[in-house]
């Protein structure tokens, strides 16, 4: 991935705030739309896009996607990732999306989209 590709992808602040969920662990698409208040229409296009980018993967599990990091080393996107969750503290929407995220996959207990 290249330095032109990262920064594309980290340019919008709802794809931001899906890596910011994503770091802590893998997501379905059914815990995203709960957690950002968005529909799925919205949250499929920026996860397609970041797969098409090569930020994230994704795995099939029944009728939904679960999303995680992608595992390959990029530097780059690891660097910004780290900034990230640093300057994360300052966004309202950043912790709340993580207090958030924390209430939907406790409740998660037979599976990603059991909620």
């Amino acid at each position: 991935m290249g330095v032109i590709q990262v920064y594309k992808c980290l340019c919008d602040e709802q794809r931001l705030r899906i890596l910011n969920l994503l770091k802590e662990g893998p997501l379905c698409v059914c815990q995203l739309m709960e957690i950002l208040e968005a529909d799925q229409v919205k949250i499929s296009k920026q996860l397609s896009y970041m797969k098409r980018m090569g930020m994230v993967e994704g795995e099939r599990q029944a009728q939904w996607m679960v999303y995680r990091l992608a595992d390959v080393e990029q530097p780059l996107l690891m660097e910004n990732l780290k900034c990230l969750q640093d300057c994360a503290g300052e966004s309202l929407a950043f912790a709340q999306d993580l207090r958030r995220r924390q209430a939907v996959v406790s409740r998660a207990d037979g599976g990603p989209c059991s909620s």
